[in-house]
């Protein structure tokens, strides 16, 4: 529940464009920041699905200067932030170009961080808050999904340590975002839905934070309506252009909420699963998200309402609008075919004590409206195992 005496500060919009080839754009706002060089970070993926060549050929045409690291990982690792960031460094001053989805904008931050600090390393990131600036960054993404153009923050694996860390800086907020829901035409069903979960879930959890506000609340309100709605548009039809700008707008609100408030036990858990098993990110969410909404609900009655009415549910005879919202998602979450138990995905029963700890150790699940303690974490793996 937010406080309405409480003082706030916002700071949360860089320059947005959005809309249908808008990343023509992209070589004019380039020089807009008064730069003529590009280090564009992607995956191999993109450049195979073909998006990335478009976006190459554009600065190309335009006589931009520039080089490609593409090895960045579903899950990206520290080897892979820091393998970036010898390359940036060796190709010298240069805006940072984030194409990809939640895990190579995250990635991209750490990359920019680092060339900032040339004597860090990614596995450094607990103590990188307060380095030097990084390069500054510009992000294209192409899911709907992290809202990570929203924030100056990334998590990456540390692999030795079998956590996530989360990498970040002021500097490395994207300056612009460019939301073009033509490079998400090409979005797989699976991939649409595992990202879109995860921008579902950003607003479920924004709206029930211990840090929601004013601001995050409305921005989260909006986002969940809007996604509720275009999800299993574009889930269905690939090629609807109008869903997935909707789907695309709906998880940059969704970022722009979380950014303010911070997230919860489902990412929390999300984390931890994806850690020891290597779980795609929203596919990990979706394995544990109605039943941590149930755990919640006793102290997130007003939030999930507000989840219910975003997602048109009618209102329910027993008055009971928490039940209504875990089951308008649970119903949302079946017709995407995305819930797997946890045996499933590769977690040994013997995995889960210790993401049951990793999760209650998580910074996000500080957040959750309430705390959890282990053996209650894993009481709900164990209920989806």
């Amino acid at each position: 529940m937010t406080d309405s005496l409480t003082p706030l500060s916002l700071d949360t919009v860089c320059r947005v464009e959005f809309g249908p080839g808008r990343i023509e754009l992209l070589p004019e706002l380039i020089a807009a920041g008064g730069h003529h060089r590009a280090f564009v970070v992607t995956d191999r993926g993109l450049r195979a699905a073909g998006v990335a060549e478009r976006v190459l050929k554009i600065l190309a045409a335009a006589g931009v200067e520039h080089t490609v690291y593409d090895e960045v990982a579903p899950n990206p690792s520290t080897g892979n932030v820091d393998a970036g960031a010898a390359r940036a460094r060796a190709f010298g001053p240069a805006v940072v170009v984030a194409l990809g989805g939640g895990s190579v904008l995250d990635a991209a931050k750490g990359i920019s961080l680092l060339v900032g600090n040339p004597d860090a390393v990614a596995a450094d990131a607990d103590h990188l808050w307060e380095a030097a600036d990084g390069l500054p960054l510009i992000a294209v993404p192409t899911t709907a999904g992290t809202g990570a153009e929203t924030n100056g923050f990334g998590v990456i694996e540390d692999a030795v340590a079998c956590r996530k860390v989360y990498i970040g800086h002021p500097s490395v907020k994207p300056r612009i975002a460019v939301l073009d829901p033509e490079l998400t035409l090409g979005l797989p069903p699976a991939a649409t839905a595992a990202t879109g979960i995860d921008a579902l879930v950003h607003g479920i959890e924004s709206l029930a934070s211990r840090g929601a506000n004013a601001f995050s609340v409305a921005f989260a309100a909006q986002a969940v309506a809007m996604i509720g709605h275009a999800l299993p548009l574009a889930h269905r039809d690939g090629t609807d252009l109008d869903a997935r700008a909707e789907l695309m707008m709906g998880a940059h609100l969704a970022g722009q909420a979380l950014t303010l408030s911070g997230l919860g036990l489902v990412h929390g858990i999300g984390h931890a699963l994806t850690a020891r098993t290597g779980t795609p990110h929203g596919v990990a969410l979706a394995a544990v998200l109605e039943e941590v909404m149930e755990f919640s609900a006793p102290q997130a009655q007003q939030a999930y309402e507000q989840v219910a009415r975003a997602l048109r549910v009618a209102p329910p005879a027993d008055g009971d609008w928490a039940g209504a919202a875990v089951t308008a998602v649970r119903e949302l979450s079946g017709a995407l075919d995305l819930k797997r138990p946890l045996r499933a995905l590769g977690a040994d029963r013997s995995l889960l004590p210790a993401i049951a700890a990793g999760a209650v150790a998580d910074a996000v699940t500080k957040n959750a409206p309430r705390l959890p303690r282990e053996p209650e974490v894993l009481d709900i793996l164990t209920a989806v195992y």
